[in-house]
């Protein structure tokens, strides 16, 4: 006896998938208009909006207004207008800015660094006072040897040596190569051992016969000259002031000690019958 079996396949439901799949499909392109419009506007609108903070860190002499000024920047400088370089080099071109750090941060944002010339020595020079005529008057000179502010108030106030033998330096001016490494060396020493360039009122620069300079110091509480290649170091001004100190107590004293050759030497005058 043989018995038949029938088998109905039944049709699967589609249904349900599909809809899941449409609405995948939709959320995809709905999400893919949201990320471009976002990219269009992070990057296609925003860095042409005007910036909504500029930090400026400036120093007393310089304003705020006036960085904008000579930046070039107004109301409508923007990350995609603004140019770092120009605008540094704009910067720079102030007599008293040494250095300028410039940051832009992605869309809105930009940062000035103002670092302002330190003085390291000053210098006198002659400038035009009331009605034309000329007077003496101090200038500051930072560690680029470079002649940058005239002094104003009470000069007895400045605790930096004075340099001369210079002739008649004016603002913007900056020393020969040669002789930067003394305001450097001063700037060094004013940083380090400030007592030791308090010591010295006066460092005067000497043109050799032949080639290169040289430099007399006058000591603050002395009357002795002391005479150095243009080297000067902390160690020749120690050295200086102990030679100094050994003749303070003495009634015979040279009128100069010449460390030139690294080593203090010194002729005292025999006083006359």
């Amino acid at each position: 006896m043989s018995t038949d079996y029938t088998y109905t396949a039944e049709k699967p439901d589609t249904a349900p998938r599909g809809k899941i799949s449409k609405g995948l499909k939709r959320l995809l392109i709905i999400s893919g208009i949201i990320i471009a419009a976002e990219l269009i506007w992070l990057f296609g609108i925003s860095p042409f909006i005007p910036f909504s903070t500029i930090d400026i860190h400036t120093f007393s002499g310089l304003e705020k207004k006036d960085v904008l000024s000579l930046a070039g920047i107004d109301d409508t400088t923007s990350f995609a207008s603004a140019n770092v370089n120009v605008i540094k080099e704009k910067l720079s071109s102030h007599i008293l800015v040494e250095s300028v750090m410039i940051i832009k941060r992605f869309p809105d944002k930009l940062s000035i660094f103002l670092t302002p010339r330190q003085p390291a020595a000053v210098a006198l020079t002659t400038i035009n006072g009331l009605g034309n005529q000329p007077k003496q008057s101090l200038v500051y000179v930072d560690r680029q040897g470079v002649f940058f502010k005239e002094i104003d108030g009470n000069s007895a106030e400045i605790k930096i040596p004075v340099i001369s033998g210079i002739e008649n330096p004016q603002i913007y001016m900056r020393l020969p190569d040669a002789l930067v490494s003394l305001t450097e060396s001063l700037s060094s020493i004013a940083a380090s051992s400030p007592e030791l360039l308090a010591a010295i009122s006066e460092v005067r620069i000497e043109r050799k016969a032949w080639e290169g300079f040289e430099l007399v110091l006058y000591p603050v509480h002395s009357s002795i000259k002391v005479r150095v290649e243009n080297n000067l170091t902390e160690d020749t001004l120690r050295f200086m002031l102990l030679m100094l100190n050994v003749f303070d107590s003495n009634s015979q004293k040279p009128e100069e000690i010449d460390f030139r050759s690294g080593m203090g030497s010194y002729r005292i005058r025999e006083q006359s019958s």
